[in-house]
């Protein structure tokens, strides 16, 4: 979905950058500064911009201004020195995705940018695939509006992606989108974390925070899995709907604020609420546009179409054979658009060419059983003929990469993605069991 932009006045550090994503597979364009990169994001298709601040004779905060005025739909992820934190927060309040430190960690920049650039590329996929065409189209209807979106659909099926492009598409879409997801934070924490604290409010508290309402400000706030607000939270959260403002734990003023509100949840609401674990007149008031991902067993052909994409990713020049699609076809995918991705990733580790076979997947055997032949006697323990067949599948994975790699046990086991160690355990023990022949 386009080139990522390093923008940098430190050509040591730029370079550095460049080199670093290019051999994690990106491809890179590179500034000098704000007004170069301007003309760069006119001349061709970016996902992602990574920029420092401090530059002549465009800084970074200006170099956002423009992209969120220009481009949008185009992530901002800021580069500050410690000293600028602050100031770099300010960013994020404006519209830039997120901020790093220097200096960062290698592994922590990679992760933010196939976090950001996966969220980019994976929304522009939605927009096309055929199963969500009709999904996107509403979605870009009710952003034009200020209205509250609940979003359902099961665990993996692409909530917050569409969350995000509900934002990015939006009149807000130049503040700032702020995700919490309410299940991965503790409950003792969740309430600072959404309305913040004041100095001195409880025991660690030794300066005054911001919460995530106060972050949002005049741009987004997603409550990612809002079913898992514990019901001593979920009155506060009302009363901040409501009101369009909050107290900080601590406070004794409301602090307003100006925001849109978007909430995921892969629960059946209506029954968490008949159970009494969601308060009704909350769910009313999240519930005023619902939309609904369905899950990918009931999109068949965007198995093959977001499959495909997701291995041109890998390598623009790979394909599915016939037996390999079939058997995306055949699969249930209860992991959904997740389970495919890491499918997908998962093949292009073991396919020793271009061509992506049905054996490279490795989806469970009753998917196989499917579309490459008859089915294990009906007396057979089912678990024990799954079993069967994927160390099948594995050993011909394994001995397809010694074949590519003319027999060198490094190289295939560096294909494969396991420990030389473990890989001659394998052929050994396969040996042993007179699954291979010595030559294997």
């Amino acid at each position: 979905m386009g080139d990522i932009l390093v923008v940098e006045d430190d050509t040591a550090l730029r370079g550095a950058l460049v080199a670093v994503l290019g051999s994690a597979g990106y491809s890179v364009l590179e500034a000098a500064d704000g007004t170069a990169a301007l003309a760069v994001l006119r001349d061709r298709s970016v996902s992602l911009v990574l920029t420092d601040i401090q530059m002549a004779p465009m800084d970074g905060y200006t170099l956002l201004g423009e992209i969120k005025r220009q481009w949008p739909q185009v992530p901002v992820v800021m580069m500050t020195a410690y000293g600028d934190i602050s100031r770099a927060v300010q960013a994020v309040r404006e519209g830039a995705s997120h901020y790093l430190t220097k200096p960062f960690d290698l592994d922590i920049l990679l992760g933010e940018v196939a976090r950001f650039k996966r969220n980019a590329c994976d929304a522009d996929a939605g927009l096309q695939s055929p199963g969500l065409r009709d999904l996107y189209a509403l979605a870009q209807r009710v952003a034009a509006s200020d209205a509250t979106v609940l979003i359902n659909g099961e665990s993996g099926v692409g909530k917050e992606v569409l969350a995000r492009f509900i934002h990015a598409t939006s009149k807000r879409s130049g503040r700032p989108f702020v995700a919490i997801n309410c299940a991965a934070i503790p409950d003792n924490l969740l309430e600072s974390t959404l309305f913040g604290h004041e100095k001195g409010a409880f025991t660690g508290a030794a300066s005054a925070h911001a919460g995530k309402f106060e972050q949002a400000d005049s741009g987004t706030l997603l409550l990612d899995e809002v079913s898992e607000l514990p019901l001593p939270l979920q009155a506060k959260l009302l009363r901040a709907l409501q009101e369009r403002e909050v107290e900080r734990v601590g406070g004794a003023r409301p602090i307003p604020v100006d925001i849109r509100v978007l909430a995921t949840s892969n629960r059946d609401m209506l029954q968490h609420v008949a159970d009494g674990q969601f308060r009704e007149d909350l769910y009313y008031r999240l519930n005023v546009f619902p939309l609904t991902v369905p899950p990918l067993r009931e999109r068949i052909d965007d198995v093959v179409f977001l499959g495909t994409e997701f291995l041109h990713r890998h390598d623009a020049r790979a394909a599915f054979a016939a037996c390999a699609l079939a058997a995306l076809r055949a699969h249930q995918w209860p992991g959904n658009v997740r389970e495919l991705a890491n499918v997908i990733q998962r093949a292009t580790i073991l396919a020793p060419g271009l061509e992506i076979k049905a054996e490279h997947l490795m989806l469970p055997a009753a998917a196989l059983a499917r579309t490459t032949g008859p089915t294990p006697p009906a007396d057979a323990p089912q678990d024990a003929a799954a079993t069967s067949d994927l160390r099948s599948l594995e050993r011909r994975a394994v001995l397809d990469a010694l074949q590519a790699t003319g027999g060198n046990r490094k190289q295939a086991a560096d294909k494969l993605g396991m420990p030389e160690r473990t890989l001659r355990h394998k052929l050994a023990k396969w040996r042993s069991e007179g699954l291979i022949d010595d030559a294997g």
